[in-house]
């Protein structure tokens, strides 16, 4: 998408966000596709502390670079797990997430997904990230337009960062 394609979209009544995705975009998640839950979450300060009302923070986080993650870690099982058969330290075996289908709550990193957040000169863009187009079968599955449903994909305390950039890996 070419930079006079980019569009800005408000979310959240008055954040604005550039859209760097085609608007027809469209996403669900697929029963037992859990790619999403392969990665090492991301943690952002709030996120981390959200989630020791739910968990033990040394038993379920792992830090890199001065970066918070949830720990991934082996399962024991074929499915629902990375090709070095471990997945996120929440990912139960029934292929849901602990913290969601528990808590009703899951970090801001897992409600981005598939999409990708940067920042390039103080705004926030929204793209969809690369490895998702390849494996994330929940694209272009559903008549649900990303590009309509921001809200869901974006939570506001992505405003409330220094940088909400998505891309950091465990």
């Amino acid at each position: 998408m070419s930079s006079e394609q980019h569009r800005r979209v408000t979310v959240h009544g008055d954040k604005e966000v550039v859209v760097e995705f085609d608007p027809e975009l469209t996403f669900e998640c697929v029963d037992e596709c859990t790619w999403c839950c392969h990665h090492g979450v991301l943690l952002y300060e709030q996120d981390f502390f959200k989630l020791a009302n739910h968990a033990s923070l040394s038993d379920a986080t792992v830090q890199r670079k001065g970066t918070d993650f949830i720990k991934r870690e082996p399962k024991d099982r074929d499915e629902h797990v990375d090709v070095d058969g471990q997945a996120c330290y929440f990912l139960r075996e029934d292929g849901l997430c602990e913290l969601h289908a528990e808590h009703d709550w899951k970090p801001a990193r897992c409600s981005t997904f598939p999409l990708e957040v940067s920042v390039e000169d103080g705004e926030i863009h929204v793209s969809v990230r690369d490895k998702a187009r390849e494996y994330c079968d929940g694209l272009h599955v559903s008549d649900r337009r990303v590009i309509d449903n921001l809200e869901a994909f974006l939570p506001e305390v992505l405003w409330e960062l220094d940088d909400p950039t998505t891309r950091k890996e465990l």
